[in-house]
């Protein structure tokens, strides 16, 4: 391939303009100065590139030579990403330690995917099948947990010639597939796919099964479908962090794709530190045999955030195109909106609301459309999904800033993050008045299905009870409690056992960290049950504070601990109690 090579006219922090660059194309990926540092073309004038480079530019000055690869910004594709931990443009962090030491050394070229380690390849087709892109030609188990299917890639048809088993590298021919037009193709277990380009599938399904996640307010409230994208912006402090965590440990998907996107180097640390440390639930293993993490701290060169980002949805792609589901935690988009913004100003483009570039809702709607459900490429039907949940850090925790506003035109849940709730140790820390799913009429039928028919009627009496308690709380500042009647002051009290009984979750406790869909429904169940029941009670004459103090009250603030092994029978006898003790007050 034929090198273009030009020279540095001007640097402008993470920007190079270089000239003699007429040859080059949009987006081809480029190396700069000597030391063949990694850049991207962004924009093309006459002979003059506008290039951002992915690697620190001090130093750097005119002269010195940028060469084209004519190829864009891709990622490697294969056995040897799970448990891996990548920078924003796929460079394997722990191989660079172990080359460079802890720092990063500028212009390290090290490949993604190990070229040396072998793994047991295991084929599923036999010479002679007919197979397409997206058909699956073998297996590799990576760890303990997971099967990566290797795949046919795109644009190959054909028959099967040869295809061999046992140890490879990802490098080594697997298979050859003699194509309509009578060449041979070499097929290995690696493919390469460029990141800001779409992995085609065959169909987009649409969003109607839930994404369980185990936590309470998410299912019950708010839920989001698998393969739909949602949005949990919050001040700082808010807990928007933890709540990623809770659900890539529990969220009900195959794989997790973690990036953080431009958030603080300690925070990230926790992240490395614990994955591998978590149990996963659903396999007993580490987290981390299921998890790609991909780290771009904001003390990384800023325009390897924007790069991060679209690393992260096409690896996620490429699971996807296997048939898994995969929950992917970008965070924060805030701060790929951030470096957007920088570049866009150091390129002097028109700036748009408070400075970010006016393409920034493109950018977002380009990243969040790659979410979904899918029918994917290859011969049955096989389904895959991405669940894309991004976490968005205004500054003041003010939504009303473009990068909030702009994700809240994409998304379809809202999980809003109150920093009132967290300070008063309130964890999740979801608004459950601001916060809302689209989702919740497609899902309706399942939960019908799936866990009971009264599952909706609960949920809705839930939010007019909590509703309720917002308009009465408004009174009670004004003129005080005893000004209330003892109708109002039982749904009060039923919407503060709502909100501590229900919604506030431990994620320190074993227990209550997360809760079956069954566990969350006989919960809500008996909570409403004291509702109706003391509301009954009130208009028989019966004295509220009898009805607050019944014993049963403290078991019902402490069935989020019942483990869920003990089955249905603690919560009956919950409700059996709940009625007799307020039997025994009406008819006392």
């Amino acid at each position: 391939m034929m090198m273009n090579q030009g020279r540095i006219v001007k640097v402008s922090g993470p920007l190079v303009v270089a000239e003699n660059m007429r040859n080059s194309n949009m987006l081809d990926v480029v190396h700069v100065s000597e030391m063949k540092l990694i850049g991207e073309i962004l924009e093309i004038h006459e002979d003059k590139a506008s290039i951002q480079v992915y690697e620190e530019t001090s130093g750097l000055g005119p002269g010195e030579p940028v060469v084209t690869t004519n190829a864009p910004l891709s990622v490697e594709l294969g056995p040897g990403l799970i448990e891996n931990i990548f920078d924003g443009i796929q460079r394997p962090l722990e191989a660079m330690r172990a080359a460079t030491g802890n720092n990063i050394t500028r212009g390290i070229k090290i490949a993604a995917l190990s070229r040396e380690k072998e793994w047991d390849f295991v084929p599923v087709v036999k010479p002679g099948d007919q197979v397409q892109a997206g058909d699956i030609i073998g297996t590799v188990q990576e760890n303990e947990v997971f099967e990566h299917r290797i795949m046919v890639p795109y644009g190959i048809e054909g028959t099967i010639e040869s295809i061999e088993q046992g140890r490879f590298t990802i490098e080594s021919t697997v298979a050859r597939v003699k194509t309509k037009n009578g060449d041979t193709v070499e097929l290995t277990m690696m493919q390469k796919w460029p990141v800001r380009k779409e992995r085609p599938y065959k169909e987009k399904l649409p969003p109607n099964e839930p994404l369980i996640t185990g936590q309470r307010i998410i299912d019950t409230l708010f839920p989001i479908a698998s393969g739909g994208v949602a949005a949990i912006p919050g001040p700082f402090g808010s807990g928007k962090t933890v709540v990623q965590h809770q659900l890539a440990k529990w969220a009900e998907a195959d794989l997790v794709v973690y990036i953080g996107c431009g958030e603080r180097g300690n925070e990230m640390t926790d992240v490395l530190m614990e994955f591998p440390e978590l149990k996963d639930p659903q396999t007993g293993h580490a987290l981390m045999k299921r998890t790609v993490l991909i780290a771009n701290t904001s003390d990384m060169p800023v325009a390897a955030r924007e790069a991060s980002i679209y690393t992260g949805i096409t690896i996620a792609e490429y699971f996807r195109d296997m048939g898994y589901t995969v929950a992917l935690m970008a965070d924060s988009t805030s701060r790929w909106a951030e470096a957007l913004r920088e570049m866009s100003g150091r390129l002097e483009e028109m700036p748009g609301e408070e400075g970010y570039p006016a393409y920034l809702s493109s950018r977002l709607s380009q990243f969040y459309e790659r979410a979904g459900k899918v029918k994917t490429l290859g011969s049955g039907d096989r389904i895959g999904a991405i669940s894309a949940i991004g976490a968005v850090s205004p500054p003041g925790g003010d939504i009303s800033e473009p990068v909030s506003q702009a994700t809240l035109r994409i998304v379809k849940v809202f999980w809003g993050l109150d920093y009132n709730l967290s300070y008063k140790r309130h964890f999740p820390a979801i608004n459950w008045l601001q916060s809302y799913s689209l989702y919740q009429d497609k899902l309706s039928d399942w939960y019908r299905e799936n866990i009971s028919r009264d599952w909706n009627k609960y949920r809705g009496d839930m939010m007019r009870i909590l509703q309720e308690e917002a308009e009465l709380q408004e009174i009670v500042q004004l003129v005080g409690i005893d000004s209330l009647s003892p109708t109002d002051r039982v749904t009060l009290e039923a919407a503060r056992s709502i909100r501590e009984d229900y919604l506030q979750q431990n994620a320190f406790n074993e227990e209550d960290t997360y809760t079956t869909l069954d566990k969350q429904f006989r919960m809500l169940k008996i909570i409403l049950a004291f509702y109706e029941k003391s509301q009954e009670a009130v208009k028989k004459g019966v004295d509220i504070n009898s009805l607050f103090s019944m014993p049963v009250r403290e078991k019902i603030s402490r069935m989020k601990y019942i483990p869920q092994t003990e089955g249905s029978k603690p919560y009956d006898d919950i409700e059996d109690e709940l009625s007799k003790q307020i039997g025994s007050l009406i008819g006392g």
